[in-house]
């Protein structure tokens, strides 16, 4: 029987989860101070520690951090949950940047916490396997698409490897530029879904007007604009996977019809009174941290515990800087086939400048700066003073165009970088959306909330 360790100051607490999880099958040991659990800790074999993140009148969450971390040096394969207030959820998000498992909230939910402590448990072998080579990995699964070595990469990899064969919902978190789409990507590939269609969604780009057309599909004479009868991509993920990218700008009233469908697998077409059954495996991503989202209410607590069955975290690029020199060489070789270009090597002295850099952007951003250095210094050998001069002149024109915004609103700057991208590309919107970052109705919708006129060209 596997046995878990609840630490917690308040004796109901303790309570009520040592009964709740011998209902579940498992033992407990409880107690109620951060020195007890040091004992306890080495006098029985735990499987999983739950712990309060406060035991005195502090309320910084630093005590249970400070354990976390006591616990993680004496046992670093023991998984820990964090238990925190509603009010506290930023504390538990930093906990699990620290290297917590996850967290649950306090009130809990008996169901999603059993179910977070088996799928927890049930990941222990592959979070311990998880320092395996990348040689190892590679051998079983396919991972082509990620590049890196990194141990905090490693682990992700070794955890897709655990849940891609599942059909678990999966919640990709990470900074933007990432490489949360490849994660999702790799996740399909090594699925026994595979086989089947990957569609992805830019969650962000559907209005709430638009959300159950786009979703669900819609009939001919639904509505004013309908035609003819369209697929929703529901529909075109069946058997698949679906993919929803930027989960956390979903309006809140989309949100519910989100939660129906994953919840009963069915839907109705927009227009039609048919109860159409899907079966999707659904992995969302987003750059926000979703728990904070639901403390502060833009984003719903039911919905949130349905996507995130498992967690991955990606790290930021400055946090494995040791597979800056790799990337480097992958993206500049695809960037050279790419753009038809003779192969470019990148000097020892350039790869170090590059892994020294800070890359908010991340992967995104080391592509681009590789992409503009490539572009504009044609050599076939790129050196430390290449990359500097490219990212020299690029911030004296940053600068320039700062100085040319002074004085007007965001709203403005927006109206006036979308005229001029249409003014550079003959109001060709596909080719604006590309430049500007955005998606064809994302840019439908700048253009509808600035008055922008265009006469549309897709040439």
């Amino acid at each position: 029987m596997q046995t878990i360790l609840i630490v917690d100051d308040d004796e109901s607490v303790q309570v009520s989860l040592a009964l709740l999880l011998k209902q579940n099958g498992y033992a407990t040991v409880c107690c109620d101070d951060p020195a007890q659990a040091l004992i306890m800790l080495a006098q029985h074999a735990f499987s999983l520690a739950l712990l309060d993140m406060n035991f005195s009148m502090q309320t910084t969450g630093d005590e249970g951090l400070a354990l976390m971390t006591e616990i993680h040096q004496r046992q670093p394969n023991l998984p820990v949950l964090l238990m925190t207030a509603w009010g506290s959820i930023s504390l538990a998000v930093k906990g699990v940047k620290a290297g917590a498992a996850d967290f649950i909230t306090k009130p809990w939910n008996n169901a999603a916490l059993v179910q977070l402590i088996q799928t927890t448990l049930a990941l222990r072998e592959d979070i311990s396997a998880s320092y395996l080579s990348r040689k190892a990995l590679d051998a079983d699964y396919d991972f082509s698409e990620i590049v890196g070595e990194h141990p905090e990469l490693l682990k992700v990899l070794a955890t897709i490897a655990r849940v891609a064969k599942t059909n678990a919902s999966i919640l990709i978190l990470g900074e933007s530029g990432t490489g949360k789409e490849l994660v999702a990507d790799a996740i399909h590939r090594n699925s026994p879904r595979k086989n089947k269609e990957a569609v992805k969604v830019n969650m962000g780009a559907i209005t709430s007007s638009l959300f159950e057309s786009e979703m669900f599909g819609h009939v001919r004479g639904a509505f004013t604009d309908a035609k003819a009868d369209r697929k929703g991509h529901f529909a075109t993920a069946h058997l698949g996977t679906l993919f929803l990218d930027e989960v956390g700008e979903l309006h809140r009233a989309d949100q519910v019809k989100l939660l129906r469908v994953l919840q009963s697998q069915t839907y109705q077409v927009l227009g039609s009174s048919k109860t159409e059954k899907v079966d999707v495996r659904i992995i969302s991503a987003t750059n926000r941290e979703l728990a904070e989202q639901v403390a502060s209410g833009d984003f719903r607590e039911d919905l949130f515990y349905r996507l995130n069955l498992i967690t991955l975290r990606l790290p930021p690029l400055r946090e494995r800087r040791s597979d800056i020199p790799l990337l480097a060489r992958k993206l500049s070789d695809k960037l050279c086939v790419a753009y038809g270009m003779a192969p470019v090597q990148l000097s020892t002295t350039a790869l170090d400048w590059l892994s020294q850099q800070h890359w908010p952007g991340n992967i995104r951003q080391l592509k681009q700066s590789l992409e503009r250095t490539l572009l504009l210094v044609g050599k076939p050998v790129l050196e430390k003073s290449d990359f500097m001069s490219v990212e020299e002149d690029r911030h004296a024109q940053e600068c320039r165009e700062t100085s040319m915004f002074s004085g007007l609103t965001l709203d403005q700057v927006e109206k006036m970088m979308i005229e001029k991208a249409l003014q550079e590309h003959d109001g060709n919107l596909s080719r604006v959306a590309n430049t500007l970052g955005l998606s064809r109705f994302a840019l439908y919708r700048r253009l509808e909330k600035h008055a922008i006129a265009t006469s549309e060209s897709e040439a």
